[in-house]
């Protein structure tokens, strides 16, 4: 089963981090969850849905992981401000492993400058960053790049992000 680093802060959009992290964990996978330190308790925007945080991101390496989950909200755009995040996430594009993004998480993409010639979606206020940055947009509820880059729009997007992540996982 794999090992997926999921990296969020405070402001996550709740739903985006609890379903997919359950279905993840409902088919025996790990959910490791990453910010600035371990022990420290982030909260979703909307429902304020509690976190605790395993592990900090200087204790961590990419090739401890199989897999990254990046959760939307506001929780990426914090992220990607700290070099540490950026960088990790880039490892995990650079080595071709699989990586998880729904609404805003293409945002730490984008500043890991890992999105050029990908074929890939997220929420529509990031569009034109996104196209920028030299992806291949698509306005749909589930885009799969390479067999190894899963991203989706929104909230209502849940249920076909879980499902290609999960067969992604499984092959």
């Amino acid at each position: 089963m794999a090992k997926i680093a999921t990296v969020l802060t405070n402001m996550f959009e709740d739903s985006e981090y609890a379903d997919p992290a359950k279905a993840f964990q409902d088919a025996g996978h790990e959910v490791v969850t990453i910010e600035n330190e371990a022990g420290t308790v982030v909260k979703g925007m909307k429902k304020g849905t509690p976190v605790r945080i395993d592990k900090g991101i200087s204790e961590v390496k990419p090739e401890d992981f199989d897999a990254l989950f990046i959760p939307g909200g506001f929780s990426p755009d914090q992220l990607r401000a700290d070099e540490r995040f950026v960088n990790f996430a880039k490892a995990f594009m650079d080595a071709d492993k699989p990586v998880f993004a729904i609404c805003h998480g293409p945002q730490l993409l984008i500043t890991a400058k890992a999105l050029e010639g990908r074929d890939a979606t997220g929420y529509k206020s990031i569009r034109v960053d996104m196209e920028y940055a030299g992806t291949k947009f698509h306005d749909k509820e589930v885009v799969v790049c390479h067999n190894q880059l899963v991203t989706s729009r929104q909230p209502e997007d849940i249920p076909a992000f879980n499902r290609e992540a999960l067969k992604l996982l499984e092959a």
